[in-house]
């Protein structure tokens, strides 16, 4: 079992780091809040969570890859509510900050939880049920730092394409993805591609 990654990022885009350790690229799914960690890093370490894909013959690991401990506890007690898959977790945790979640389900605030793709009314009452005192037991939401420092990026048609293909990485349509992040760049033009996407997620329909 992978415990972490540690190396040079070869790679990075909002949803997937390359990370180059012993001459070796490992890909990592990542989430917003980890890809806001390491940006501007040359050097990272990367919690890693291994996910087996089943495929019969072609059965293969998917690495998931977190900044935090804190992060990767939350995603493995995302990924073991019922309904909520490898995906989905990583969106819930690119669409909350891990203090936010914690918030959102110690509050049972399910509405909040039902502005990320792919949750619905069940699966977000699912989640608060299955995890309220989790969290509290696996010292997950007591252990949370956070960090407040914003990123700062200069927005110019790279940023877009950056945003439009991390969209597209995490499951949504090219042409709804760019319609989106142009409203959004059109309004506010100096933020940063991690927000865009944020944004983007909660208004993707």
């Amino acid at each position: 079992m992978i415990e972490y990654i540690k190396g040079e990022i070869a790679e990075l885009t909002p949803a997937l780091a390359v990370i180059d350790t012993g001459g070796v690229g490992y890909a990592l799914n990542i989430s917003l809040n980890t890809y806001s960690a390491i940006q501007g890093k040359k050097e990272v370490k990367l919690l890693v969570h291994e996910a087996l894909v089943a495929g019969g013959r072609d059965d293969s690991y998917t690495l998931y890859g977190f900044a935090t401990k804190q992060e990767r506890g939350l995603y493995r007690l995302l990924i073991s509510v019922s309904g909520v898959g490898a995906n989905t977790a990583r969106m819930i945790l690119s669409s909350l900050t891990p203090t936010e979640l914690c918030n959102v389900i110690a509050g049972g605030d399910e509405k909040i939880l039902k502005t990320v793709k792919g949750i619905g009314l069940r699966t977000a009452q699912r989640i608060i049920v299955d995890l309220k005192d989790k969290i509290v037991q696996s010292g997950v939401a007591d252990e949370l730092k956070v960090n407040s420092s914003a990123s700062t990026s200069t927005i110019n048609s790279a940023v877009k394409d950056e945003a439009v293909s991390a969209l597209t990485m995490l499951g949504f349509s090219p042409a709804p993805s760019a319609k989106v992040v142009n409203a959004i760049l059109s309004e506010s033009p100096d933020m940063a591609v991690e927000q865009v996407v944020k944004l983007a997620l909660k208004q993707i329909k």
